[in-house]
């Protein structure tokens, strides 16, 4: 098994099996140059990439997959980058899963505005009919969808009626928090308004984590007017929504701003549990535009921040064992809550620990469901044969 690579990094070397090459973005070439020397050792099937919407990121890809002989490089731009030193902004996370352990196939989704349901779920049987499992051998599903789609609900519903018996989790690509365009990429490919859907199988052994750190308060309030197609909500109780939601968390709303969103979501009951439906601006008539999901008489709690970091370390502790690493999706909007508590060494020290790299996204995906503020991450411990 290969040995951990890291380059650019706080932590030198996790030892972890896999590689994981966190850099600084420069001059393609030199970028392409850098993740090869980091990932060519360990000879993957497949590299995941997560990057600044200010690389080049269809070129970086088309540089890997050329340099790694055809190895299948899936990716997507961020709203901020991490591995095993904490949060970033402004970087390219690259990790390799070698084909000694793992083997894969991505398909694309597209176009998502044009709702090709019946089209997607053909391809989706296809793939899975193509990738039959090995005896003895897992598998999960990789789901990476454009977080300016407003489609993810609709898309991790249809992999799910058709792939319900694989454990999917994902994450919405980001732009910063810039909120104007994504940018996916598969091998050589970059489509807009789309979607890939990936089915991995490997010898390792996997362990979904998912947490969120918010519990309903005693306020509760009633969408009264909602324009569901534009995740819009136009009146909270009957009165004007960026005004009611102002009055309700203690602010002016002119003092709205991505942070206050962060620490005061809304959340709403779902399956005998609670589930974020994260705001992402005002917009000039005073609505409030989500990153979810919504609609008319839909009844919302107000979310109150529980433990930021502790209940996350018990979540991992529960793991048993130290993971290979940790592939993590994680919500700009928490990484911002976590920010404004002043909790990014904590985060840091958790990261390294415990292995944890992947990108900030628009929402997250696991079981068939769309979130926000959630941390959603999928734990892969050695296989036996090879402790």
């Amino acid at each position: 098994m290969a040995e951990g690579l890291l380059a650019d990094c706080a932590v030198p070397d996790l030892g972890s099996g896999l590689p994981v090459v966190l850099s600084e973005p420069g001059d393609a070439p030199d970028l392409v140059a850098r993740l090869l020397a980091g990932l060519g050792p360990a000879a993957p099937a497949a590299v995941l990439l997560f990057a600044s919407p200010a690389t080049d990121l269809p070129g970086l890809a088309a540089g890997l997959h050329a340099g790694l002989g055809g190895a299948t490089v899936i990716g997507c731009s961020s709203a901020g980058e991490f591995a095993c030193d904490g949060y970033g902004t402004g970087r390219v996370v690259a990790v390799g899963l070698p084909a000694s352990h793992f083997r894969t196939e991505a398909i694309w989704l597209k176009p998502l505005s044009g709702l090709a349901v019946s089209d997607w779920m053909a391809d989706l049987r296809a793939l899975l009919t193509r990738f039959e499992g090995q005896p003895h051998r897992h598998r999960f599903g990789l789901l990476l969808i454009d977080g300016l789609s407003r489609q993810e609900e609709l898309v991790a519903a249809t992999v799910d009626a058709v792939a319900h018996r694989l454990p999917v989790l994902g994450g919405s690509a980001g732009d910063g928090l810039r909120f104007a365009e994504t940018c996916l990429v598969l091998d050589r490919d970059s489509h807009p308004d789309s979607a890939i859907f990936a089915v991995v199988e490997t010898d390792f052994a996997l362990e979904q984590v998912v947490f969120d750190h918010f519990s309903p308060s005693g306020e509760r309030m009633v969408v009264t007017a909602a324009v569901p197609e534009e995740r819009l909500i136009l009146e909270i109780n009957a009165e004007p929504a960026a005004e009611e939601y102002a009055r309700l968390i203690g602010l002016p709303v002119q003092a709205l701003n991505p942070r206050s969103f962060a620490e005061n979501p809304l959340l709403v009951r779902m399956g005998g549990q609670y589930h974020v439906r994260a705001i992402r601006e005002v917009t000039p008539e005073g609505g409030l535009t989500l990153m979810s999901s919504i609609e008319t008489g839909v009844l919302l709690a107000l979310g109150r921040a529980d433990d930021l970091t502790h209940g996350f370390e018990a979540r991992l502790q529960a793991l048993g064992r130290r993971p290979v690493l940790i592939l993590a999706f994680d919500c700009i909007l928490r990484r911002l809550a976590l920010e404004q508590a002043g909790l990014e060494p904590a985060v840091a020290r958790i990261f390294a620990d415990w292995r944890i790299a992947g990108f900030n996204t628009y929402g997250e995906q696991h079981g068939g469901v769309h979130v926000n503020q959630t941390f959603v991450g999928l734990a892969l411990m050695r296989p036996d044969h090879a402790a």
